[in-house]
């Protein structure tokens, strides 16, 4: 389901916007491919308006994670998700997001990244 962007309806003092021009074929987003736990890492390139290139990552193997008491950063292999307050039911389907908590080998850990934005998975240490 592609979504259409655009400015709202409506003003900041409530009244009505009336548009000078219909949609176009460039506003369209997406489709919306979430990151899930899995047992290699994949991903994909995508090309971008301007040319730009743009990393999504599709599945989660391993984590970036840093431990905030000793400063030190590691790589570990990511087990499932335990917590989700985007949706609770991308705790059930594994989808990795920005703010999830995610179990890993070295422990509970929150994602500060955004995986289908940024191409990669960072956490910080939670426990």
């Amino acid at each position: 389901m592609a979504l259409w962007q655009g400015k709202s309806q409506r003003k900041p003092t409530g009244g009505r916007r009336r548009y000078a021009r219909g949609k176009r074929k460039f506003e369209i987003a997406r489709e919306v491919i979430p990151t899930v736990v899995a047992k290699a890492q994949e991903g994909e390139t995508l090309r971008v308006r301007g040319g730009n290139h743009k990393t999504r990552v599709l599945g989660a193997f391993k984590v970036n994670l840093v431990d905030p008491k000793t400063g030190k950063s590691a790589s570990v292999e990511v087990t499932t998700v335990k917590e989700n307050p985007a949706n609770p039911n991308y705790v059930q389907r594994n989808f990795v997001t920005k703010g999830a908590i995610i179990d890993t080998t070295a422990g509970r850990a929150r994602v500060t990244s955004r995986p289908g934005q940024d191409g990669v998975v960072n956490a910080v240490l939670v426990e």
